[in-house]
Parts: C-alpha cells; sequence; structure tokens
C-alpha cells in the first residue's frame, strides 16, 4: 500500500527538522506510543496500542533512519508486529521552506503480513489515514511549542 501527501507547519525549517527528530516530540505525536527509546544510534524501538479499526493490537518495532539531509530529507525503514499481524515500510520525508512556514511532504510503502494482509487495502488505507493526521495534528503542536 502506498501512502503519501504533505503537511504545512507554521515554523522554520530547522524548528520542524528539530521537532521532527526529538524523542520526546515524537513520544508525544505518535497515536498509542507507550515507549520510544533509542535502542543505538539512529535505530529507536518503539511500543505502541493502536485502537482503529482492524489494525487495533499492541505492536512493537523498530524504526532505523538510513538516510537524513538537514534540513531538508530523511529516510526511514520500519518495522512491526503485533497481535492482528505485521507491518514494513519505508518512508521519504522532504522538508522544504514556503512563505510563512515550511512544508513536509511525506511518501512510502507499507507491507502487510498475516492478519493485517487479510484485512484489505480499503481497510488499512483508511487506518493510515487517520493515523497519520492524528500524528501531524500533535506534531503541529509541538512544533507550535517549539517556535519562537
Amino acid at each position: 500500500m502506498d501512502v503519501s501527501g504533505e503537511h504545512r507547519f507554521k515554523a522554520p525549517i530547522d524548528v520542524v527538522w528539530q521537532t521532527l527528530f526529538d524523542p520526546s516530540a515524537l513520544r508525544a505525536s505518535i497515536p498509542g506510543c507507550e515507549e520510544l527509546r533509542e535502542a543505538e544510534p539512529g535505530l529507536h524501538a518503539i511500543k505502541a496500542r493502536i485502537g482503529v479499526s482492524a489494525v487495533k493490537g499492541q505492536y512493537s518495532g523498530e524504526v532505523r533512519v538510513v538516510e537524513a539531509v538537514r534540513p531538508s530529507l530523511y529516510r526511514l525503514q520500519m518495522s512491526g508486529s503485533g497481535t492482528p499481524g505485521g507491518l514494513q515500510g519505508d518512508a521519504r520525508f522532504e522538508l522544504r521552506e514556503v512563505a510563512g512556514g515550511t512544508v513536509l511532504a511525506y511518501g512510502g510503502e507499507l507491507r502487510a503480513q498475516g492478519g493485517l494482509a487479510r484485512v484489505g487495502g480499503q481497510v488499512l488505507s483508511g487506518a493510515a489515514k487517520l493515523l497519520i493526521g492524528q500524528f501531524f495534528k500533535e506534531m503541529e503542536r509541538q512544533v507550535r511549542d517549539r517556535t519562537p
């Protein structure tokens, strides 16, 4: 399943970049995040409880930063598993300054396994959009709190 979109922040690109890499901001912004810790440089272990549709369950996994070009680009690889199945994915984030703020464009691919794969793309796509929306709503607050 492909996922893409963009979000506009009313903040300078450096503030957005720093917030996106701040573990406390990420912990607060990832829906259902119970734990986020750096296992080694560039690799974070995560535990989250998701309460959306067929994706509902407790998950644990890893998020690895595979490329970071400050302040304009980073790529992640993710993997996780939980009660209803597993997910693997790759994502690319591009930041660009615009008048009055920063636009973050994202794109990626998620691959479902187990019970999640049997649910169907439409249900997973809807759940992904909801979770992404929740993430950016809280990340917007985190960025706003850090903007001078």
